[in-house]
């Protein structure tokens, strides 16, 4: 079922539609390297093997999971014989720095022509000169539309299926467990539809898929199906619920799933990272530097000795007092610029680096707060249409609240504190 033209693709029309960019590369038959970003199922892989296909161009596939720099060589001096090679890697973000590295010359040669494709946010998983000599395209999530589509396909086209009397009568099941993945969605299907037939043997009669029946067939056999990374984003959603609901044991279950699971550690790490200043902040500033602290040790060593390190910082940051006052703050900032527009700065807190800025009045009035006694004099900082608005508002713990005296000793009263 896996498309061979751009016409054929589900998804995507912002990249592969009409007069877009993509499109019109291939049309033009000279693409860029490129780096395919997006969740998964949504079409990375049917996109690098629809170009080579319409390309009609030397094409290889790797995976990052099982390949290294010598299948990357091996790649590289073949594609040194032949014309307009393409190279697909899948999971680009799982090579490191050094397998990256081995690719620059090829991609900025041109011997190869380059198409990484990743779940995760390329401007932290590929470095940046490799990155500097790529195009980001990000991919979206499929609509509720394009799966049923994709369902629909599958009933109409394949060779096997498109032989039986299927029905589709309900679809949110299938959509729910498949999580908006494509390549999940069409092998869920093609479970119910092998399961019915080896349960109904020989019947020829009209098979009526319904949520009822995807939920019997899926939770007998779901296992089969979806072995490798069960359920990714619930599992991650678990494990920063278990984390914000201050349950160490929760937190290390999940943890524990996501390393059985082959999950990436820095994936891991990184949600750890924000989650020590989304939900913990300035309650508890430590959970934030050792959090980075977590990021920085499991680059470096991996499994299985980073499970250590990852346990480590799940209990703390679980175990340790929570706010999201910070969180609160930022929103409450960006709403009050998104409604006002560019409010211009007070005058006496601009900068003032030339005489005409000084005679315009810039910097007039500003008073340098460490002349006054505590190191604080009290002035206006935001602009006078939201003059005294309050942002940050301290959480009510032990360490907050120590904020919270300072700021009110400082502003006596002003910004509610």
């Amino acid at each position: 079922m896996r498309p061979v033209t751009l016409d054929d693709l589900v998804g995507q029309e912002h990249l592969t539609g009409k007069n877009s960019i993509l499109r019109k590369s291939i049309e033009q038959g000279r693409i860029p390297s490129m780096i395919l970003w997006g969740p998964p199922g949504v079409g990375k892989t049917t996109i690098a093997n629809i170009i080579a296909h319409s390309l009609q161009v030397p094409y290889f596939q790797l995976s990052a999971i099982s390949s290294g720099v010598k299948e990357v060589r091996e790649v590289i001096e073949q594609a040194k014989q032949q014309q307009g090679t393409i190279l697909f890697i899948d999971e680009i973000h799982r090579f490191n720095k050094g397998q990256q590295d081995a690719l620059l010359g090829a991609v900025e040669k041109g011997i190869i022509t380059l198409i990484g494709a990743t779940t995760e946010n390329p401007s932290f998983e590929v470095n940046s000169a490799l990155l500097s000599r790529c195009q980001v395209y990000v991919l979206k999530a499929l609509q509720e539309k394009d799966l049923v589509k994709l369902v629909q396909q599958a009933i109409e086209k394949d060779e096997e299926i498109s032989q039986l009397h299927i029905q589709l009568k309900e679809t949110e099941a299938l959509l729910t467990i498949s999580g908006g993945d494509g390549r999940k969605l069409l092998n869920l299907f093609d479970l119910v539809v092998q399961t019915q037939l080896s349960d109904k043997p020989g019947n020829a009669g009209e098979m009526v898929i319904t949520d009822a029946l995807v939920m019997q067939v899926a939770q007998k056999k779901i296992a089969l199906y979806d072995k490798q990374g069960e359920q990714h984003y619930d599992i991650i959603s678990a494990f920063i619920k278990s984390m914000r609901g201050s349950d160490p044991n929760g937190a290390v279950y999940w943890l524990a799933r996501m390393i059985e699971g082959g999950e990436d550690v820095k994936f891991i790490a990184r949600r750890m990272l924000i989650f020590a200043s989304e939900d913990v902040g300035n309650a508890n500033p430590n959970a934030l530097l050792l959090a980075n602290a977590t990021f920085d040790a499991v680059s470096k060593i991996g499994y299985p000795e980073s499970q250590i390190i990852l346990s480590q910082c799940a209990t703390y940051l679980a175990s340790s007092v929570k706010s999201n006052a910070a969180v609160a703050a930022i929103g409450a900032a960006l709403s009050a610029v998104q409604k006002n527009g560019d409010l211009p700065v007070p005058l006496h807190i601009r900068n003032a680096p030339t005489k005409l800025m000084k005679d315009m009045q810039y910097g007039k009035g500003y008073q340098y707060s460490h002349m006054g006694e505590g190191n604080f004099i009290e002035q206006e900082y935001l602009p006078e249409k939201i003059a005294g608005t309050t942002f940050y508002d301290p959480g009510n713990n032990a360490r907050e609240n120590e904020l919270r005296k300072f700021l009110r000793e400082r502003w006596k009263g002003k910004y509610g504190y």
